[in-house]
């Protein structure tokens, strides 16, 4: 359900960063056809020098993103191998999620170990199983994982057996995908100068041209995205640092109170705590939660478990969260 909620949204924002953008231009254009020539040409060429700088963010970003980060994850894995913190971890869920006729079993693990801290917690993660026949991933084994010291790359763990090697056709075929994206735009930018100049050079260019807009609500998109996770949500990097590297404690909850805000019809609380770290020096803090209306008695609670980072007691998130945080990076 997730998934598919997913895709429907990375949906309706493509469409009104691209399709809608580009109906609404043309239809406006067809039905009022400007003089060109009265246009400033300072003033479209520095739109065009906007888009083109917005456009190579959006394709550098990209390519880190598609393929570079690969190439990284990788590099640290082998990294982890050298250098990472030995665990061993139990298995408490073990869910089989490969295909019927797949190459390799593959496994959704919940693992409980003992993080940086000493603290016990609870990781999903999923592997893939080339020796099934020798059932290392059932309830109840244990299995040697490693940590990052640092916890602030990822993998932030692996497998103590990980062997990685890089599939070569999905890498190719994820280049030509960007290739391709690139020559659209550039493709974009040769067709609108040749339909649309008239003469006059670029003065065609406006605010509200496609080729500034839709690269302009792509980034908003990318913008929006890094920022509801990082605001309602958390950031990935910061949660998965609080809960490799935090400890865990009771926090007693003084006051709980709805800041107004909603996400998808589910209150926003305010959460006021108080907490001793092992100092015992006592802290108060406020955590902005999402809450699922089906779980609103946290608000009653008298206690809630909590992690927060020795190094930086400000730094704290609810443990049922960061148990919930998946494996896949």
């Amino acid at each position: 359900m997730k998934q598919r909620l997913s895709i429907f949204w990375i949906l309706y924002m493509l469409f009104f960063a691209i399709p809608f953008p580009m109906l609404l231009y043309y239809n406006i254009k067809s039905e009022n056809m400007p003089n060109l020539m009265e246009r400033a040409p300072w003033l479209s060429l520095s739109l065009v020098a906007v888009s083109v700088l917005l456009w190579i963010i959006l394709l550098v970003g990209y390519y880190r993103k598609w393929v570079i980060r690969t190439f990284s994850i990788i590099r640290n894995i082998e990294k982890l191998k050298n250098t990472g913190e030995p665990r061993e971890a139990k298995i408490i869920e073990a869910v089989k999620v490969s295909k019927p006729n797949a190459a390799y079993d593959a496994y959704e693990l919940t693992l409980q170990f003992k993080n940086l801290s000493g603290s016990e917690i609870r990781q999903k993660t999923t592997i893939n199983d080339a020796k099934p026949y020798e059932r290392r991933y059932e309830i109840g084994k244990t299995v040697g994982i490693l940590l990052d010291k640092e916890a602030n790359k990822v993998p932030y763990f692996i497998i103590a057996s990980t062997e990685v090697s890089i599939n070569k056709t999905i890498i190719v075929l994820i280049n030509l995908a960007w290739l391709t994206f690139v020559c659209t735009v550039a493709g974009y930018f040769v067709y609108s100068y040749q339909s649309e100049s008239e003469g006059a050079g670029w003065r065609f260019m406006s605010v509200g041209h496609p080729l500034l807009t839709c690269a302009a609500a792509l980034l908003l998109d990318s913008f929006l995205v890094s920022f509801i996770f990082g605001k309602f949500i958390g950031k990935p990097n910061e949660s998965f640092l609080i809960k490799f590297k935090g400890i865990r404690t009771n926090a007693r909850l003084l006051k709980a109170s709805q800041t107004g805000t909603y996400i998808n019809e589910q209150p926003m609380i305010n959460f006021e705590l108080e907490f001793t770290d092992q100092y015992n020096h006592k802290y108060k803090a406020n955590v902005k939660k999402i809450v699922d209306l089906l779980d609103l008695d946290m608000t009653k609670q008298e206690h809630i478990s909590i992690f927060y980072l020795k190094e930086n007691p400000d730094k704290i998130a609810f443990e049922k969260d960061l148990n919930e945080i998946n494996g896949e990076f």
